[in-house]
């Protein structure tokens, strides 16, 4: 029997394919290429967002390092302005000693080595940025300079400061004190024009015309007639009445000496 049912079994027809089978395989292999496609567009998105997002991310990044830039800068300029100032009032504070040893220096009472500790001193707060000014003759700044006298002088273009009482000083751009001057403006009475001055030259050719019309004649029209000689007996009684008031005064003096009543003859 077994026998038989193998040759059962070898008489049966061999299985066809199945079709449905086949057009599976065949939508399945579609859509592998259409879920690829899929794939590929949205990797393509994903690294477009991923982009997106970079570069929104590098921008917050500049943006922070620009802030912290500023920030340290900030701070380092807030940190030098604070030292300035606590220099500032350390100086500050020493400046009735810079006058104490001015006025020292200008007395002759700063000799030997009180001068040289002095002058160590005035060295070290120059080195700190310490700055005096306000010397006689510097044009006078109201910035700068504090008028505590006020004249005016015929020798000066402008304001100046002709007498300094007190130094100022400044560190760096800041003014830690103004100086105290004396000031003097141009006068207002204007200097009076001098005539110009004749050359000698000029002046010995006007003293030798002077000289020649002085000794020129007289010049006199020509007289004619009884004209001529009335002007030469006007002339002669003129020259004899003069010589009789001449004769006659010592005779009124005789006169005057006479008594009264006695006439003189004649």
């Amino acid at each position: 029997m077994a026998e038989e049912k193998k040759d059962a079994d070898d008489a049966q027809p061999p299985e066809q394919p199945d079709e449905g089978a086949s057009d599976e395989a065949e939508l399945t292999v579609d859509d592998i290429l259409a879920a690829a496609s899929d794939d590929g567009q949205a990797a393509d998105d994903a690294v477009a967002v991923l982009q997106s997002t970079l570069e929104e991310r590098t921008r917050d990044l500049q943006r922070v390092t620009a802030e912290f830039q500023n920030y340290r800068k900030r701070v380092e300029r807030d940190k030098a302005r604070a030292g300035e100032l606590a220099t500032a009032g350390v100086l500050q504070s020493l400046l009735p000693v810079l006058d104490d040893l001015d006025r020292a220096r200008d007395h002759g009472d700063l000799n030997g080595p009180f001068a040289s500790v002095a002058d160590q001193l005035v060295n070290a707060l120059a080195k700190q940025g310490l700055e005096s000014f306000g010397v006689k003759g510097d044009p006078f700044d109201p910035q700068i300079h504090e008028a505590v006298a006020h004249m005016q002088m015929p020798d000066v273009d402008g304001p100046t400061c002709i007498d300094v009482m007190r130094s100022g000083y400044r560190l760096g751009e800041k003014l830690l004190r103004p100086a105290l001057v004396a000031v003097a403006e141009p006068s207002e009475d204007a200097e009076p024009l001098q005539e110009p001055q004749p050359e000698p030259e000029d002046v010995e050719a006007a003293e030798a015309e002077a000289a020649g019309d002085a000794e020129a004649p007289a010049e006199t029209e020509p007289v004619e007639g009884d004209e001529a000689d009335t002007v030469v007996e006007g002339t002669v009684e003129a020259e004899e009445a003069g010589t009789g008031d001449e004769a006659g005064e010592p005779e009124a003096s005789e006169d005057a000496e006479e008594p009264k009543g006695k006439k003189k003859k004649k």
